[in-house]
């Protein structure tokens, strides 16, 4: 019959494949698999933007215009008309994210400055790693967790965390270590694509809906055309350190946002639910070198590093806001008289 027929073509169509779903299986995949593949492409075929040009090459060459169009976007899911409850607790777990970064990139840059570790098990850490890995929180990891341990304001206090996206602060935390600064025309051009983003949303909610589903659909494509940059032979010792990279940001920054959750009246989960490295975060050196040629050395072995420990940080943040749910309390359990 003909229904049975239709039935039959629509199990066909959705049993082809499901790309989506496999990466999505990876931690960090949307992220992560797109910026292998572009690894890939630039090991073996380095010549390819050059052979076929036109936007072929642009895929992989646009990282950075992509970038622009991303944050534009990011920035549009930002609400000015949030409740004091969201300022408080995202601001608290906001500043302690980007004030541990601030801290130790001050200690780190004394030691390191602009340069890479060129030598030894550490060769490829730098001071813009460390930064890069340590100032930007996985706003969909936390806003799952938090959807599940937490309350729906607690997810929405990733709107004032989502002001860690992009370069601005790690150029800003990096001045502020005493290492090369950059331009104020620089500072601003970094940040100008968020806020206008926001602007944009807040004026216009058809335009806040309209942007807010691109974010997630860019992912993949400006994380190719950063692996793109990426030469797999390096990787990994990179992957190794990366690998203990991920390990401190959680350790670190899930102790400091642990004890701002708790100080603002939570258990401690939304802290923890914090203490990992977002995707978009390998995206960030890159950008910064652009900006500041002194970091051209670092960026390469930096962004390997970043990737590897948005991949650590997506297994271990999970676990440890599990753990803390179980032996702390979930968010969604405290009394009415501490949720405001």
């Amino acid at each position: 019959s003909f229904p049975d027929k239709r039935n039959a073509v629509t199990q066909l169509e959705g049993s082809v494949m499901q790309i989506k779903k496999t990466m999505e299986r990876v931690p960090g995949g949307l992220m992560v698999i797109p910026l292998l593949l572009g690894a890939l492409c630039n090991t073996f075929f380095p010549n390819t933007p050059k052979i076929f040009g036109s936007f072929t090459g642009g895929l992989f060459t646009g990282a950075t215009s992509i970038l622009a169009v991303y944050y534009v976007c990011m920035g549009a899911t930002i609400s000015f008309k949030t409740t004091p409850y969201i300022i408080k607790k995202g601001g608290v777990l906001f500043m302690a994210k980007v004030g541990v970064a601030a801290i130790i990139g001050i200690i780190v840059g004394q030691f390191l400055g602009e340069a890479p570790v060129e030598e030894g098990f550490f060769a490829g850490i730098s001071t813009l790693a460390i930064v890069a890995a340590l100032n930007d929180t996985n706003g969909g990891l936390y806003m799952a967790l938090m959807g599940q341990y937490g309350r729906p304001k607690d997810v929405a206090a990733y709107s004032i965390m989502c002001l860690e996206s992009g370069p601005f602060l790690t150029m800003v935390t990096l001045g502020v270590a005493g290492l090369s600064a950059f331009p104020w025309q620089m500072m601003v051009g970094a940040i100008f694509p968020l806020v206008l983003g926001m602007i944009l949303g807040n004026l216009d909610k058809d335009m806040r809906d309209f942007l807010k589903a691109a974010p997630a659909v860019l992912i993949p494509f400006f994380a190719f055309a950063l692996g793109t940059g990426l030469d797999l032979s390096k990787v990994w010792n990179a992957g190794l350190l990366g690998v203990g990279l991920g390990f401190c940001v959680v350790i670190v920054t899930g102790v400091v946002l642990f004890v701002g959750d708790r100080l603002t009246g939570g258990t401690g989960v939304a802290g923890l639910a914090a203490s990992s490295t977002a995707g978009n975060a390998a995206a960030v050196p890159m950008i910064i070198a652009q900006a500041n040629p002194v970091y051209a050395p670092a960026a390469q072995q930096a962004t390997v590093l970043v990737a590897a420990c948005v991949v650590v940080t997506a297994i271990l943040t999970p676990l440890l806001t599990a753990w803390g749910a179980k032996t702390f309390g979930a968010p969604k359990d405290l009394p009415d008289e501490n949720e405001a």
